[in-house]
């Protein structure tokens, strides 16, 4: 019997094959697409899950509010995975990492940068339980200038040589390093994104036993089932009992006076959310981290784009229904049963999902590597390769076929074997009003993801063209000038600015986007603590070079002295330090060892976003303190004469490293990368859910055409022109989309205005952005419309009038 039900159903998949095709092309690409997101969750949600005690790390967080300033970090003070380890009876186990920032690592005269290094206590490998190649995997660290690397950052050094016993040099310490181990590459499902493991000891703070500082990303393991506010409750104890003198000691207030107008604490971090629920500063987190909320958006998608594909099928075949009434009430006379008859249908079903789902593979496999560019991912279709993966696309196929089949198996099988002979079945009533219903939750979905993609395009092209209180525009960072020494780097400056291309050059390790150095200090003024403020350390040509806006005062000068001690605010740190209408000659305090630092100020800059978009702007002083690597600002394009030209004269100061550069423009856009990765797919998905809803669309009008053949042969004999006629056919399937817009619009406008508050500087949703979605989805819809509905406007009437 169900030989025959397959013969049966492929021959009638064969008689209509303009449906097999429209029913199969759609359920691949929506099966396609469902699948390749899947994966693409599937690896976000695996990340830091492979360790073996994943479920008993936790990481120590800092969260608080100082004075209006909202303080998010993932690292905190030296001595507290200590004193947690010592005094929480729960912590079996704590240790530490701390990142090395822009490491050079030298071995046989050649030197190796872009380097990612971190100081890790001699415990660390205890707690992650990370895979050695070769070494010692016991202690590694027993030899205290010892080094880990990974696999192939240790053939990037030896190429084929044998690493264990091998010496590099770090230039940043006053020792070589004996590499000691060599662990397997990291997986790219980790935060723990790094290649070279040096000793704690190495890092100078490591011993430090103030509270009041931070640094170190800090992980606990901790006893089995033990709960984290169990945990939690105990903390506030511990800071007070060791931060309360410190605190005293820096602001001049009582631990509790402190705590009482503000609100600061230590928090723990389950080690599997930190990639997906972190919003810590980024330049305190290890790695940059996912947001839970594309996983929604993408995930949300995934099941639309399925549920559009599953709903033409039904569309298509209820809609077709009466084609096939005659061989369903003959059926039915001969004695089959509505179970045979259901079972029929669903077969037919089936072998369409399983010709979909073929197709959907062979769709994955040909846009993986695309897709992992534009993800910045790492997925591999070989990962549906098992027994587990199989049975799973074939349960998959099982559920699809059953969804997307069930009901329009029993609508057909539920035809009156009389009426269905005589082929009286009619299409309209409760199953034209579900037709319905499916055609405007596709526009709905459709609607929504135009609307969705025109906001974030407009996002994007704010943030691009806001002005941003610098100039960015052929602007060249070369961070890595300073290895080459203070004076060399002065006299490398000088050299350069001998280019008549070349407008002005500042030495400084701070650059208003991309890798930058990041100095925060807390602020006192008349000996009350205020809050933080950011600290960047430039030189007099700073303030040229990036273009920034002296709004008063005076800039600094190499001529004068004592420049250390002056400084330059913007206007936010003006306003929140209160300094009147003339702030130049006004005092404040730098918390610092031993006794605070007064500066005094010299000038006043205009704001500038000197972080991302995402944040209001912060107080921020300039000081005179020239370190750092070299900014240059080109007079005009000829960007490539200036690059060759500084090459050129790096190589007279600087033979043992590399010319390196970046672009400040790129460096801006890269910082925006992940709101650029999430438009991109967004849009390549809007356009597929589209084109999925259009091939229902599409197969719906192509029904109502062939029902209303004869009609249409009349109204042109009666004098209908084509227009007229290919209104007719449109105007119920227009009425349906403007249902649609009205369920999508206030769904797209919600969705929309929280994705946007994650910018403190953002578009406003308009009236246009609504109306250019639906003209876009409006457009779409008659276009598909028109294609077939002008086809049999066109046609001959008499034929149609002969036709019985």
């Amino acid at each position: 019997m169900f030989k025959n039900h397959i013969k049966i159903a492929w021959r009638n998949l064969l008689k209509n094959k303009s449906s097999f095709f429209l029913n199969c092309g759609g359920l691949a690409i929506g099966m396609a697409s469902c699948i390749l997101i899947a994966i693409y969750v599937w690896d976000e949600l695996s990340y830091d899950r492979f360790y073996d005690n994943a479920d008993n790390i936790a990481r120590v967080v800092l969260r608080g509010n100082v004075n209006g300033e909202e303080l998010k970090e993932a690292v905190v003070a030296a001595p507290i995975a200590k004193t947690f380890k010592e005094d929480l009876p729960q912590v079996k186990d704590a240790t530490r990492l701390s990142k090395v920032y822009n490491p050079v690592i030298r071995y046989n005269n050649t030197s190796f940068e872009n380097i990612k290094a971190a100081y890790v206590d001699p415990n660390f490998f205890d707690v992650f339980d990370l895979k050695f190649l070769k070494g010692d995997t016991k202690s590694p660290f027993e030899n205290p200038n010892s080094v880990v690397l990974t696999s192939s950052e240790a053939k990037k050094y030896f190429g084929n040589e044998n690493p264990i016993g091998k010496r590099i040099t770090v230039p940043e310490l006053e020792v070589d390093l004996e590499v000691t181990a060599i662990l397997q590459d990291m997986p790219h499902n980790t935060h723990l994104q790094m290649d070279v493991f040096i000793p704690m000891h190495h890092n100078d703070r490591a011993n430090s036993n103030l509270w009041v500082t931070s640094g170190f990303a800090t992980y606990l393991l901790l006893e089995p089932e033990t709960q984290l506010s169990a945990i939690e409750n105990q903390i506030p104890a511990l800071m007070k009992k060791y931060m309360g003198e410190q605190v005293q000691q820096a602001i001049g207030i009582s631990y509790e006076e402190f705590q009482k107008n503000n609100n600061i604490g230590l928090f723990l971090q389950p080690l599997t959310a930190i990639h997906l629920h972190s919003d810590f500063a980024p330049n305190t987190e290890i790695s940059a981290s996912g947001d839970i909320k594309y996983v929604y958006i993408f995930s949300a998608i995934a099941i639309f784009m399925l549920l559009i594909a599953c709903i033409n099928f039904m569309n298509l075949a209820t809609a077709t229904a009466t084609k096939r009434s005659r061989e369903v009430g003959i059926r039915k006379v001969l004695g089959s049963a509505k179970k045979q008859l259901v079972t029929q249908f669903l077969t037919e079903s089936f072998i369409t999902t399983l010709f979909a789902i073929i197709l959907a593979v062979v769709l994955i496999a040909l846009v993986l590597p695309y897709f992992n560019s534009l993800a910045g991912k790492e997925l591999k279709l070989l990962n549906l390769v098992s027994l587990k993966s199989v049975l799973l696309l074939l349960s998959f196929v099982v559920l699809v076929s059953l969804f997307s089949g069930a009901y329009p198996a029993f609508v057909l099988s539920s035809f009156k074997p009389l009426l269905a002979i005589k082929n009286k079945i009619s299409a309209s009533g409760k199953r034209n009003n579900l037709r319905s219903s499916m055609v405007v939750f596709q526009f709905v979905i459709s609607a929504s993801l135009i609307l969705a993609t025109i906001v974030v395009y407009k996002q994007m092209q704010f943030i691009q063209h806001k002005k941003l209180g610098y100039d960015k525009e052929q602007v060249i960072v070369l961070r890595d000038a300073y290895r080459m020494g203070s004076t060399k780097v002065q006299s490398y400056k000088k050299e350069l600015l001998k280019n008549p291309n070349i407008a002005s050059v500042s030495q400084s390790a701070y650059v208003p986007a991309g890798e930058t150095d990041d100095h925060l200090r807390g602020i006192f003024k008349n000996n009350e603590y205020l809050r933080k403020f950011f600290f960047y350390d430039v030189d007099e040509d700073y303030i040229a070079t990036l273009g920034l806006e002296l709004i008063e005062g005076r800039n600094f000068s190499s001529e004068l002295k004592n420049e250390a001690n002056k400084a330059i605010i913007n206007e936010e740190a003006a306003k929140i330090l209160d300094l009147g209408d003339h702030p130049i000659g006004k005092t404040f305090k730098r918390a610092a060892d031993p006794e605070n630092e007064e500066f005094t100020v010299i000038g006043v800059i205009k704001n500038f976003h000197f972080k991302s978009l995402h944040h209001e702007i912060d107080p921020l002083v300039l000081a005179y303190n020239p370190y750092g690597g070299l900014i240059l600002k080109t007079k005009n394009a000829n960007i490539a004469s200036v690059l060759n030209f500084a090459e050129k004269k790096w190589s007279n100061f600087n033979e043992n490293e590399d010319f390196s550069y970046s672009f400040l423009d790129e460096a801006f856009s890269q910082t925006y990368s992940k709101e650029q990765q999430m438009g991109t797919i967004l849009s390549i998905f809007t356009l597929l859910t589209i084109f999925v809803a259009c091939l229902g669309l599409f197969g719906l009008i192509t029904f109502a055409t062939e029902q209303r053949f004869k009609e249409i042969g009349i109204r042109k004999v009666l004098g209908a022109n084509v227009s007229e006629i290919v209104g007719m056919l449109a105007k119920d399937f227009i009425k349906l989309i403007f249902i649609a817009f009205l369920i999508a619009f206030p769904i797209g406008y919600y969705f929309m205005q929280q994705w946007l508050q994650d910018f403190a500087y953002r578009i406003d949703l308009s009236v246009w952005q609504f109306l250019m979605a639906a003209i876009i989805t409006l457009a779409i819809a008659l276009i598909t419309i028109s294609f077939k509905s002008i086809k049999a406007a066109l046609r001959n009437p008499v034929k149609s009038l002969r036709t019985e």
